[in-house]
């Protein structure tokens, strides 16, 4: 999806087009997408305003390819520090909270970008609301790798893999929203207790009979 005239050149760092997305990802994560203006983000940035004009088609280009390279480095960080957490598919999923309530205490925390981003934008094809619905979508999906894992070990159908990661992504993003309006870190480990649960009863869960061919 491109998203800017300059996508498919290579970005020089500390050039320009690298300290709008710079500017424009600090102040939109900060304080919102339409209370931002370009001659904000022009200023911030250090760059003339040609200069804007000259990466991006628009304002909204701008965002989405800054929201575009937010996802890259959330995910790394995120799919990092969750493998840190364990060496098995249980201690990895609970460990997700461990990382999110690390973020929640950290200065610069202010809600989950792309969430921020959805809730201002209204149209579903809209380039911002897409990078944000791809966002969820990989996390979702990091997110399934831990579950399907988790499930085979119990020997549990995938379709029960599948659930659970949906489940889990709402935990995320529930603790996530909560934390932002509470200011309180702590909901993180009120999202792991319920995701705890969820886990747990995974083992009592009935599993279907095994058939075996007639010998």
């Amino acid at each position: 999806m491109a998203t800017s005239k300059a996508s498919t050149t290579s970005a020089i760092p500390g050039g320009a087009r690298e300290r709008l997305l710079d500017a424009a990802e600090a102040l939109i994560y900060a304080g919102g997408i339409h209370a931002t203006g370009v001659d904000a983000i022009v200023r911030q940035s250090g760059t003339a305003r040609k200069s804007f004009y000259t990466h991006f088609e628009s304002k909204d280009a701008l965002v989405a390819a800054a929201l575009e390279r937010r996802d890259e480095r959330w995910m790394r960080w995120f799919i990092a520090g969750t493998l840190r957490r364990g060496d098995n598919p249980r201690a990895r999923l609970l460990g997700m909270f461990a990382v999110l309530r690390e973020w929640f205490a950290s200065e610069d925390f202010h809600g989950c970008a792309f969430l921020n981003a959805s809730g201002e934008i209204a149209a579903p094809d809209d380039p911002i609301r897409v990078v944000a619905r791809e966002h969820k979508e990989r996390l979702l999906a990091f997110v399934r790798e831990q579950c399907d894992e988790f499930m085979m070990a119990l020997g549990a159908e995938s379709e029960r893999a599948a659930l659970l990661a949906r489940q889990w992504l709402i935990l995320i993003d529930g603790a996530i929203g909560v934390a932002l309006v509470s200011g309180a870190p702590d909901t993180a480990l009120d999202a792991c207790a319920a995701a705890e649960q969820l886990l747990d009863a995974e083992f009592t869960r009935p599993r279907a009979p095994v058939l075996r061919a007639p010998t």
